[in-house]
Order: C-alpha cells, then sequence, then structure tokens
C-alpha cells in the first residue's frame, strides 16, 4: 500500500536529490530542511446564527535568509501544516530563482469559504490576521492572495494590521485593491508570468506558438489569466477546466465566449456552459487528453505516477505550486515531457507583488506597461539561468530551478553565518 501524500516530504526528496547533483555536503544545506518558524492558531468566529465555530490557522515562515519573508494565504478545507510547510519552502525557492530580495512564508486557514457568509468571512479573516499579527509586517512577512483568497481579503488584513498599529501600513500584504496601495497587473501577473514562460520554452524548442495546442487544468484566476493571453497570442485552448468539470474542442476552444460566460454567472463556474463542438469532460481527462502543452493550474499533487503514465502532452507549464509528485516526475523524465516547474513558471505572481511591496515604501505608483515589462525581463531572465543550469548539470528544468535556488540561499548562508 502506498503512503499518503505528503507535501513537504515531496520537496525535501527533490531538494536532496539537487542538492546531490551540486555535491554539497549536506551540513552546507541542512538548514532548509526545517522552516524557520511554525505558527498555528486557533480562530474563533461568531457565526451569522449566533453560534461561535474555531476554525484552524497556520502561518509558517520557511527562510527569511534573502530578506521578509513572502507568501499567500489560502482558504481551504484541506488546508494542513504539511501542505503549509511545504508551500512557504517553494516560495523560499521561488523568490531565490528570480533573484529578489524576499524569503519564504505561507498562510492558510482549514475552512471551505463557500459555506460561510460575505461577513463571516471577513470575521474569520481579521480574527486570523490578529492571531498572526506578531508574526506579519512589511519588514518581516508579506502575505499575498493564494486558493480561495483575494484583494478584497488582502484590504482587511491590512485593514486589520493598520487599526492594531495605530496608522495606515500598505505595505504589510501585497495583492491589495488598487485604491488602497495595490499595484497594476498584479491580478494578471502569476498567469501571465505563465505565458511568458510557455512563449519562451517553445522558443528554445524551436516550435511555432500559432497553432499550438494548450490544455488549461484550473480555470480560476491563474488559468484563465493563463489561458486568455496564450489565445491572444495564438495559441489553441483546446481543453479547461476548474471544479465543476471540464470543456474540451479539438478545433479550439471560444476563449472569449468562455471568458464572457464566467463573468455573467454568479457561481464563476464552467457548469454550464454550452458552445459549438464543446464536449464536457473530467479533469483527468484534460490531463491525459492530446495536445502540445498542459498547464496545471489548480492543486498540488494533480499529476500523479498513474496520470503521468497517460499524459500525451510533450510540454508541461506549471501554473500551480507542487501539481506533479515526486514518482509523477521520474515518468515524465522517462517519457522525455519537458516540464518547466513551478518554481520557475508561476513566479510572475511574486515578482509583481515584489513590485507592489517597492510602490509602497517608495509611496510611488507604477504604469502597468512598465510592470509588465519589468515582469517579462526577470523572469524571461530567471528562465535563462535554470535552462543554463539544468544543460551545465544535464538535468531537468526542476533540477536546474532548484539547483539555482538552493546555490544562492547557500551563498546567502554562508555571507550571513550563524548568529551567535
Amino acid at each position: 500500500m502506498k503512503s499518503e501524500y505528503n507535501p513537504y516530504d515531496q520537496m525535501l526528496s527533490t531538494l536532496e536529490e539537487a542538492a546531490g547533483m551540486l555535491g554539497l555536503e549536506e551540513s552546507a544545506y541542512s538548514f532548509l530542511r526545517y522552516p524557520e518558524r511554525e505558527l498555528i492558531v486557533s480562530i474563533p468566529v461568531e457565526m451569522d446564527d449566533g453560534r461561535v465555530e474555531i476554525f484552524r490557522g497556520y502561518r509558517v515562515q520557511h527562510s527569511s535568509l534573502r530578506g521578509p519573508c513572502k507568501g499567500g494565504i489560502r482558504y481551504h478545507q484541506d488546508v494542513d501544516l504539511d501542505e503549509v510547510k511545504a508551500l512557504a519552502a517553494w516560495m523560499s525557492l521561488k523568490c531565490a530563482v528570480a533573484n529578489i530580495p524576499y524569503g519564504g512564508g505561507k498562510g492558510g486557514v482549514k475552512v471551505d469559504p463557500r459555506k460561510l457568509s460575505h461577513r463571516e468571512l471577513l470575521k474569520l479573516t481579521r480574527r486570523y490576521t490578529a492571531a498572526i499579527l506578531p508574526l506579519i509586517g512589511p519588514e518581516k512577512d508579506i502575505p499575498a492572495p493564494d486558493v480561495n483568497t483575494n484583494s478584497e481579503i488582502m484590504g482587511w488584513i491590512m485593514d486589520t494590521y493598520s487599526m492594531f498599529k495605530g496608522y495606515s501600513v500598505p505595505g504589510v500584504v501585497t495583492g491589495k485593491p488598487l485604491d488602497v496601495g495595490g499595484s497594476l497587473g498584479r491580478k494578471e501577473a502569476t498567469g501571465r508570468g505563465v505565458m511568458f514562460v510557455t512563449l519562451e520554452i517553445l522558443k528554445r524548442l524551436g516550435k511555432p506558438v500559432e497553432g499550438t495546442k494548450v490544455a488549461v487544468q484550473g480555470y480560476g484566476n491563474v488559468g484563465q489569466t493563463a489561458a486568455t493571453l496564450l489565445h491572444q497570442k495564438g495559441c489553441k485552448i483546446i481543453a479547461v477546466s476548474d471544479v465543476s468539470g471540464g470543456l474540451y474542442n479539438e478545433a479550439g476552444l471560444d476563449i472569449e465566449d468562455i471568458n464572457r460566460y464566467l463573468h455573467g454567472n454568479h457561481k464563476k463556474l464552467l457548469a454550464g456552459y454550452e458552445g459549438a463542438g464543446v464536449q464536457k469532460i473530467s479533469n483527468k481527462e484534460l490531463l491525459t487528453c492530446p495536445c502540445d502543452v498542459l498547464v496545471p493550474a489548480a492543486l498540488e499533487n494533480q499529476i500523479t505516477e498513474e496520470i503521468a503514465e497517460q499524459i500525451k502532452a510533450r510540454i508541461i507549464v506549471e501554473g500551480a505550486n507542487g501539481p506533479t509528485t515526486v514518482e509523477a516526475d521520474k515518468v515524465l523524465s522517462s517519457k522525455d515531457v519537458i516540464v518547466v516547474p513551478d518554481i520557475l513558471a508561476n513566479s510572475g505572481g511574486v515578482i509583481v507583488s515584489y513590485f507592489e511591496w517597492v510602490q509602497n515604501i517608495q509611496s510611488l505608483m507604477w504604469d502597468e506597461d512598465e510592470i509588465n515589462r519589468a515582469l517579462e525581463k526577470i523572469i524571461i531572465r530567471s528562465f535563462n539561468d535554470v535552462w543554463d543550469k539544468a544543460e551545465e548539470k544535464k538535468a531537468t528544468l526542476r533540477m536546474g530551478a532548484y539547483m539555482v535556488a538552493i546555490e544562492r540561499l547557500v551563498t546567502a548562508k554562508k555571507i550571513r553565518g550563524i548568529f551567535p
């Protein structure tokens, strides 16, 4: 019987392999195996019917070696400590790959937000913010949106933190509404980064963009943005899916029409969409459909060993964090499927979060074209660093990305030393 999937163990397994390829002694990188801080909090919320319900929340700071911890907050019924630890570690690696002055952190609350009213969600967010208050701050740890959280929730966190401080502190979170210090281009940043990376890998492999068949699992903010932008560049989006199911059309989906449908649908789900030539498919069928590029942009652990055996895509660009298991990675490598890893492919969000933070500190506001140009410059530079390392070590792009990150973190550790 196979052991239960543990995302933190998966991260450690890849970390160990990459460190071995660099020829590092365990003592040189062992600090990366352990988060600096792990906080578990109880969150009492008075519900609309008067009863009090207790939710469990987490905030993990994996590394502050290269700067303040940075990472999103997710609201999901399956959140647990190991998931948050893994996500925090991936953030440390992601920021190092992008070479921006951040460490890695992550937060989460074990809750199904769809079952909460707007008022209950507000109360939950404010109480959670108060509970993690000792850890966060623009110089220490800067949350951002993640699964089931958005700019409105970031605004609540910013306001709660500011009330405790007695003055407005916009730099405590990123991904805020524009009217309270948010940045242009932040909402689309992760999906835009996925688009830039997809175009770059096609270029490196000498493949045309026009007509490239793309399947996108997870049609939330990241997946929808990536699909829309790739469609605009000439790719043929043949499949998309969300928690309600998937849509498939070998001739290409009408992405603009799907987006219009979602905009007018209060549930924001694909279920119920009808279009000429569109077939209903499951998430598994999407992952294994015939396509050139597969973009998993949902949750972790989507591409398992079993799924990997059936994958027909030649390129996978990871829009989600940790969508591919270690076992699946080995299968994909044996099939010569090229995987652009999450810590590179979806780094657009944290890169533009960095821009937002800098704007808050300097009390400036950059225009969107400037932000998108800077995002493209940084993410393509990161791609080149990873590609070159993978070529040098004759390794996969995932190993290349991990090696780039580990080298930068180990160097920072050597420079800083151990206190006291």
